[in-house]
Formats: structure tokens, sequence, C-alpha cells
């Protein structure tokens, strides 16, 4: 399970905020550069880090690109931190179950 490309899609709050606007809509290039101050070209960039990590697909449509959101991008990193979910939960039951025995 490769999740470097996710991670590195998330590490910027630009594409954090790209997609937490595709979660409203599907977007064009255009349209989401237009909530920006920097070119298409920079948008264009983001986007295709986006798409490189899963978060997002891209389609053609006529001369256009429609970018989606795709929730199912985030299982890798959901099943990556699970993992660390269940780590804690056992060193805490651990750490309980010690305190118990000594304190009684």
């Amino acid at each position: 399970m490769e999740t470097q490309p996710t991670f590195r899609a998330l590490a910027d709050p630009t594409r954090r905020d790209i997609l937490l606007m595709l979660r409203h809509k599907d977007m064009t290039i255009a349209e989401v550069a237009d909530n920006f101050d920097m070119t298409r070209a920079a948008v264009k960039k983001h986007l295709t880090v986006l798409s490189d990590g899963g978060l997002i697909t891209v389609r053609a449509q006529g001369r256009e690109r429609i970018n989606t959101l795709n929730p199912s991008g985030m299982a890798p990193l959901r099943d990556w931190l699970t993992f660390f979910d269940a780590f804690w939960d056992d060193r805490l039951s651990a750490l309980k179950s010690a305190i118990e025995k000594d304190t009684k």
C-alpha cells in the first residue's frame, strides 16, 4: 500500500483547499483557478498532484477537464491510521491493566 503520493498531496494547504471545494461540486481547472491568486498552470500542477495521490479523478468533457473528488482515495490513509489506532488501543489497555494491578 503506497501512501506517499497521498500524503504528498495533502501536505500543501492549497491542495487541501481544492479538495474542500471539490466536495461541493466538480470543477474545471478554470473554475478552481478563479478561487486562487495564481496562474492556471500553477493550479493545474496542484490538480496533478491530487490526481497522482488518488484524491481526485479527472475526466475530459469536450475541451475541458473536469476534476472530481475521489473519496475512496482516502482509504490508504485511513488504513494506515487504523494501524496506529489499534497500536495505541493495545498500549493503553496494557497500561490500564498494569495500573489496576498495582492499585490492588
